[in-house]
């Protein structure tokens, strides 16, 4: 088997999904499977540092002069209205340039497949088609709104520009038909698979987008979180933007406060740093608020131990991988019952909070940390639970398998394509014999 993996971006450091694309290339080269990287100039000297033996195996496309315009341009957007707006323009031109240096790999390799794992957004247009080899895109995950109950959350015209965005997406996609022509379209769940483009032609299967490097992820023998010694730490991991319910959490914890002495530590960087930290001074808990900024993922992973339980109050989460990074640690997690952590927890592992309005939803997220705070037993419980499920379910090692598998699907699409008409058939890569759906969304 020879693959191509191609992305905008594949790092560790980025943040978000740009680490899938690195996930799949540096598994596929442990274990000897012929395969390149194609992936953006800014990602170079991160990559040949963290694999120095595979630079020939890797390729990079520049910065042109209309993406560092559109940047630019999106820097005062809300952060979901770039990623369907301009964000789609600066993808398609490095997708423009990466094209043609997929089509040259396929054809002096032969390679078999070309695997492009992001954007993981379903409606954004892809132009991995014509490229001499099957192509496999995802998995994707998206098809997301904000909760009933918090749908005033999202401005006017940031509610134009997602509606207008989702309407021209079918006609972006009959254009640039890289969706529309793939072997195979990896999708994360049935929200995501409802939101493809129309008219694909491949097959439909479900994978999960996230999974976790159990090598990475581990809690150590007598970490400071299992013997009880101070008081009880909650952390928050992610990019500080609106969605992510930051502030909310600091609602939630000034009231946990008033019943319980806890800490909150908050992970992360991004727009709305300086307001989450005037929030914390206003509500009077700055002693028990500690920031840190960006931090890589291996020292995440080594810093996570130390916490009772990760909090992510998101509205607006399709994955969250940082759920199951907390999982495979054996922390509980706190989440919102609403997209991607609610693909990953139930109450035996973890506690979720329906997001029903937003001052309910601030109370439950105290009375949550409250009773994790005082019941270590619980938290044994839901750890180790967590634990085992992730690493029954989402281990990268796993998701390594599902793939190559995926992969030699595709490879057989062209032969499987001149015996039937019409789009194949959806199913669970886990469980081949679930009963099959139509690959057309509905």
């Amino acid at each position: 088997m020879k693959v191509v993996v191609v992305a905008t971006n594949a790092s560790t450091r980025f943040g978000g999904e740009a680490i899938l694309p690195w996930h799949y290339f540096r598994l596929l080269r442990k274990r000897g499977i012929e395969a390149w990287l194609v992936a953006h100039e800014r990602t170079r000297v991160e990559l040949t540092a963290l694999l120095p033996n595979e630079v020939d195996r890797m390729r990079f496309v520049p910065d042109l002069m209309a993406q560092r315009w559109l940047n630019r341009m999106s820097k005062p957007l809300p952060s979901r209205v770039t990623d369907i707006t301009l964000g789609w323009g600066i993808g398609i031109c490095t997708s423009w340039m990466q094209r043609k240096i997929v089509r040259e790999l396929v054809a002096e390799h032969a390679v078999d497949v070309v695997h492009e794992p992001i954007p993981v957004s379903p409606k954004q247009p892809s132009l991995m088609y014509g490229v001499g080899a099957p192509v496999v895109i995802g998995p994707m995950n998206g098809g997301m709104n904000y909760p009933p109950a918090f749908a005033k959350s999202q401005g006017s015209l940031e509610r134009l520009l997602m509606w207008t965005g989702r309407l021209a997406s079918n006609a972006l996609n009959a254009v640039l038909r890289g969706k529309r022509e793939a072997a195979v379209l990896l999708v994360a769940n049935e929200r995501t698979r409802r939101a493809l483009p129309r008219g694909i032609k491949g097959e439909v299967i479900e994978l999960s987008e996230n999974g976790v490097d159990l090598a990475v992820f581990k809690r150590p023998q007598g970490s400071r979180s299992q013997s009880g010694a101070v008081r009880p730490r909650f952390a928050f991991v992610g990019r500080l933007i609106e969605w992510k319910g930051v502030d909310m959490l600091l609602k939630a914890t000034a009231k946990a406060l008033r019943r319980q002495d806890l800490e909150l530590h908050i992970i992360g960087d991004g727009a709305i740093l300086p307001q989450l930290k005037s929030l914390a001074a206003e509500l009077k808990i700055e002693d028990h608020v500690v920031f840190y900024g960006f931090i890589p993922q291996e020292q995440c992973a080594a810093l996570l131990p130390g916490f009772e339980a990760l909090v992510l109050p998101s509205l607006y989460e399709c994955g969250g991988a940082v759920v199951l990074e907390s999982m495979a640690i054996g922390l509980p997690v706190i989440a919102t019952k609403w997209g991607g952590p609610s693909d990953y927890l139930d109450e035996k592992t973890g506690i979720l909070i329906e997001p029903t309005g937003p001052e309910t939803f601030v109370n439950d997220i105290a009375e949550a940390m409250i009773r994790l705070a005082q019941s270590p037993e619980l938290r044994t419980q839901l750890g180790q639970a967590a634990r085992m499920r992730v690493a029954a379910e989402f281990d990268w090692e796993r998701k390594i398998d599902a793939i190559l598998e995926v992969y030699a699907r595709a490879a057989q699409a062209p032969l499987q394509a001149s015996l039937s008409k019409g789009p194949r058939s959806a199913h669970r890569v886990f469980d081949p014999s679930m009963k099959l759906d139509s690959a057309e969304p509905r």
